[in-house]
């Protein structure tokens, strides 16, 4: 390594240092102070040393920069009660590394076999203080160039030669300009919805986590996603009761597909509700509730920004009504029916009991606050605006050379896929890398050139093993470019980017057209656990409802239009062919009948190509297989017989006809002075150059 960038380095720590002092303003004391980099990334969590991984493997300028003290900051604080709900399962009977990562919901990607989360917990749940433990290790084994500390205020958008690049701005008033912005902020600010008493409210971020404080207390929590029931679970033995309340019904994982939906390990909650144990689950609109204080003139809203300790202790009980039920002066009026609220204001009305603690749990938000009007995203059309807009790339719209990883990418699949998860994302960010390389280097997406005839093959390989597809089910595909004779493979393509292919690619489509390989569950809404929830028969794959590979064969790229006019649910167009391999209880589609054969067939309607093992080269080699061991056989019969090696020219010419022995070796026949071992010798080395392993 050059001495110029442990200087630059050195030079940027002092600037920091001098910046930090207050001696003054201007160059001298190291303020507004200026760096300038190729790539920023901004925050030092999982997506983001994701991408500073594929960076320094690329060896691109780059810096990341994170405002706290080390990496995975988010995870110091949440979840607030210490176990994470990503799975880490380390025991899966293979030892195939690729196939392992599938089953691994913490380890970022990397070139070391041995940089993998199990080095830092062997738990199935692990405690969430293991992550930023292992962010640190794979920080420091791979040299990734972070900068702590750097709390980024503002971000501008600026011209640099014609193209839009950005200005960051930190809390020393050092700037960093990039040609190239890469935000992996995460969401961190709490998720609020303004109705009245909502100041009465505590926030998941903020509330004890040790359990005895609230014990025989009354709780009410806002929310039913995790978080929510993450709180229910950690005080289910100490309060007298626990009640939920959103908008909409819980919806649990194992039925959705979805991981960000309800998980097993949290929703204990739901046996003391459905078993009659004072628990339970409410619907309703959060704009349109109230939460009231009682006091001695009757119901009030409490106006003050803080809560008393009064509250705390139960002293002060809060009650649930509607907005609609109270006037400015906060007093019960009646004047129509809680229609928005489960039940009605009489005398059996659910939520008529007060409480003693009213929690806040709905989740967090990108933070659009630090971007200047001339840099900052829209906000996504679905979840709720908590998340910024972005192109089916991952650059945000209308923000070039700006591009969003990790779970703030999630809008492009939000509620359909795992792309807000770190099994998720270090595939999408490895997408995006791609991308850059192929846009600012003009480095084309990796693909690798197959004879047609091992195409199926290669498709069995990677819906056995491949990690990536698995994960980002519906989201990523591998896309197998057509050439005739051999194709091109690509891997893990954002699919809803098909239109721009070649130019986020850089690899062009000719007139053979190509296929798309996809992992997806099916459309049929069945009972999830109950009876005909899988499909078994091949002949009737298009009805597997579990997990499974789908190729569509395109003779023509997908157009903007075709992709907005897809069926619903579907996560491409229409193509000129469909083949479904039918869903496996192993999820290994090995199976010559089931799986291989059909599969072949469709790609040979496809390519109008005859695929079958045994043509031309394959059936040559599998002859000389049989004939090989025909002449095992005769030996073996000779020698029973006590008559040795019979000298049967017939045979030898046969032998030598299909290959099994050299042009040179006519010479050597098996008379009286020829030894066995030796003619062995010679027929042994011919039979095993000839055998073809890749059979």
């Amino acid at each position: 390594m050059s001495v110029i960038q442990p200087l630059f380095r050195l030079l940027c720590v002092l600037s920091l240092v001098l910046a930090g002092s207050g001696s003054g303003s201007g160059s001298g004391s190291g303020r507004n102070a200026s760096v300038s980099h190729e790539y920023c990334v901004l925050g030092a969590g999982p997506a983001g040393l994701q991408m500073g991984y594929f960076l320094s493997r690329s060896q691109r300028d780059y810096i990341i920069l994170e405002r706290n003290a080390g990496p995975g900051s988010f995870f110091q604080i949440y979840p607030r009660h210490r176990k994470l709900i990503s799975i880490n399962k380390i025991y899966t009977g293979r030892r195939n590394k690729e196939f392992n990562l599938r089953h691994d919901w913490n380890s970022l990607l990397s070139d070391r076999p041995s940089l993998l989360f199990q080095r830092i917990s062997r738990e199935l749940y692990p405690s969430a203080d293991d992550f930023p433990r292992y962010l640190s290790t794979f920080v420091k084994e791979l040299g990734l160039k972070v900068k702590y500390g750097a709390d980024i205020g503002t971000i501008k958008a600026s011209d640099f030669n014609g193209n839009q690049g950005y200005i960051l701005t930190d809390q020393n008033g050092v700037s960093y300009q990039c040609s190239v912005l890469l935000v992996s902020t995460g969401l961190w600010v709490p998720q609020q919805v303004d109705f009245l008493g909502s100041d009465l409210v505590e926030g998941y971020e903020s509330i004890p986590t040790d359990p005895e404080e609230f014990k025989d207390q009354a709780v009410l929590i806002l929310g039913k996603g995790n978080s929510a029931f993450e709180t229910a679970q950690s005080i289910l033995g100490r309060a007298s009761r626990i009640h939920l309340y959103s908008p909409s019904p819980v919806r649990l994982a194992w039925q959705t597909h979805y991981v960000g939906d309800l998980r097993a390990i949290n929703n204990e909650l739901l046996d003391t509700y459905q078993l009659k144990s004072l628990d339970g689950l409410v619907e309703g609109r959060l704009e349109d509730i109230a939460i009231v204080r009682r006091e001695k003139d009757g119901l009030r809203r409490r106006m003050a920004k803080k809560r008393s300790q009064k509250s705390t202790e139960g002293k002060e009980q809060l009650y649930l009504t509607l907005t609609e039920l109270l006037d400015q002066n906060g007093n019960n009026i009646s004047k129509i029916t809680g229609q928005n609220l489960p039940g009605f204001h009489t005398d059996n009305f659910s939520l008529r009991q007060p409480y003693d603690r009213v929690i806040r749990c709905l989740g967090f938000r990108f933070n659009f606050s630090i971007f200047d009007g001339s840099a900052r995203p829209p906000q996504s059309s679905g979840a709720r605006g908590r998340l910024p807009g972005i192109t089916a790339w991952y650059e945000g719209r209308g923000t070039p050379n700006m591009f969003v990883l990790g779970t703030a990418a999630h809008s492009r699949d939000y509620r359909m896929s795992a792309g807000g998860f770190v099994h998720g994302f270090r595939y999408t960010v490895r997408a995006v890398h791609k991308i850059l390389e192929q846009r600012y280097h003009n480095i084309a997406w990796p693909a690798t050139k197959l004879p047609i005839s091992q195409l199926q093959s290669w498709i069995l390989r990677r819906v056995n093993e491949a990690s990536g597809p698995y994960q980002m089910f519906g989201v990523l595909g591998d896309i197998i470019l057509l050439r005739g004779s051999y194709c091109e493979y690509l891997e893990e393509f954002p699919l809803q980017a098909l239109p721009q292919l070649s130019a986020l690619s850089g690899r062009p489509l000719t007139d053979q057209g190509l296929l798309v390989l996809v992992m997806q569950y099916g459309l049929n809404r069945t009972d999830t656990l109950g009876p005909g929830r899988a499909e078994s028969e091949w002949t009737k794959a298009w009805r597997s409802n579990f997990l499974h590979p789908v190729l569509y064969y395109y003779n023509t790229l997908p157009t903007e239009k075709d992709m907005r006019q897809r069926p619903v649910g579907w996560p491409l167009p229409r193509p000129e062919a469909l083949h479904h391999m039918v869903e496996d209880f192993l999820t290994e589609w090995d199976q010559p009948i089931s799986h291989s054969q059909p599969l072949r067939r469709f790609l040979e309607h496809c390519l109008q190509t005859d695929l079958r093992a045994f043509y031309a080269g394959h059936f040559y080699n599998n002859m000389k297989l049989f004939s090989t061991l025909i002449i095992i056989i005769i030996i073996i019969q000779g020698y029973l017989r006590k008559q040795g090696i019979v000298g049967n020219s017939h045979l030898w010419q046969h032998a030598r006809e299909a290959g099994l022995m050299a042009d040179h070796q006519r010479d050597i026949t098996p008379g009286d002075d020829t030894s066995v071992s030796e003619y062995l010798k010679h027929a042994g080395a011919a039979v095993v150059s000839t055998m073809n392993f890749d059979l």
